[in-house]
């Protein structure tokens, strides 16, 4: 199988590159190094440049591919909110580009990152594919809008999906190889593993008034290698003939934010310092997955997930990077 990685040497993207390596996989990452970096990308070939760049894909889609993957989404909630525009031409332009040139040199197989931001505010939890899709920013909305194509394209031309919909990626390659390494860090555990390493005075907890057991946001962390799974998983079924497809991702379990902080002090031996401030708007109280749909119709299951397992892993790249 061979097959187009864009944004492979982003934080998901370069550890599915490296697992589809290890699946005897050739693949090729097309990458801007915007946000990504050369180094987490360790197999196949590599191809520097913009995805909205309409000559530069159709010189890679010329290679002659099976498949696309795609990952080089803007995913910042707070960024979408102040440059609507820079997501708009990214996440919704750029991505019917890369459709139209696909559909130019017949590749008919797409994997796309997609986000539980599409749901918006939960109506119920756990939230499961029939939930109501009504995202409450622009990272939603564009992430929305490419569903809402793909469904068209598949109808139109035969352009054959799935959409994966994670709630929040977490911790790093077990063997130690890769991990986050976002520039601004966003998502919680890295940030407080960075705080127990040093690099950070300490960790803001945003509301503990929450109607949770302890008052603070419940999220449903999903290992990074258990996503790539999914993804690996979702391309089988795409070869074999699948119709296209749309899957929400995660554990099942939510975790809430004083749970990651326990279970970080747990592992690493360190006490976190904590300020409190309070509820940032648009924050719900509970966001877990109900990923029955992806267990019984592509099979998988998640290999890891224990938060301290997650936790571990992340603090082993945290200290190798630190």
């Amino acid at each position: 199988m061979n097959v187009l990685v864009v944004g492979g040497a982003g934080y998901i993207g370069s550890h599915m590159v490296k697992m589809l390596g290890k699946l005897g996989c050739r693949m090729t990452t097309l990458d801007n190094l915007s946000s990504g970096h050369r180094d987490a990308v360790l197999c196949g070939g590599f191809v520097q440049g913009d995805f909205g760049n309409q000559t530069l894909l159709d010189q890679v889609l010329a290679r002659g591919f099976d498949a696309v993957m795609h990952f080089a989404s803007f995913i910042q909630v707070g960024e979408s909110l102040q440059h609507p525009d820079k997501y708009y031409q990214n996440n919704v332009v750029n991505t019917l580009n890369l459709l139209n040139a696909m559909r130019a040199h017949r590749v008919m197989r797409f994997i796309f990152s997609s986000t539980a931001a599409i749901f918006g505010e939960p109506q119920y939890t756990p939230i499961d594919e029939r939930h109501p899709q009504q995202p409450i920013n622009p990272y939603g909305r564009t992430k929305l809008m490419v569903e809402q194509a793909l469904a068209d394209y598949d109808k139109a031309y035969g352009l054959k999906s799935v959409c994966l919909r994670y709630f929040n990626a977490a911790g790093a390659d077990p063997e130690g190889l890769l991990g986050e390494r976002h520039d601004p860090e966003t998502h919680l555990i890295p940030l407080v593993l960075q705080t127990a390493s040093g690099h950070r005075p300490h960790i803001s907890v945003f509301g503990r008034d929450y109607d949770t057991p302890d008052g603070t946001c419940i999220r449903d962390y999903i290992h990074i290698n258990d996503l790539c799974s999914a993804h690996w998983q979702a391309l089988q079924s795409l070869m074999r003939g699948a119709d296209s497809q749309a899957y929400n991702l995660g554990n099942g379990n939510g975790f809430s934010v004083q749970e990651v902080i326990n279970t970080v002090e747990r592992v690493t031996g360190r006490k976190i310092s904590l300020e409190y401030g309070p509820r940032r708007a648009g924050d719900p109280a509970r966001l877990v997955a109900d990923s029955r749909l992806a267990r019984e119709k592509l099979g998988w299951t998640p290999q890891y997930p224990d938060l301290q397992t997650i936790v571990e892993h992340a603090w082993n790249w945290e200290q190798k990077v630190a």
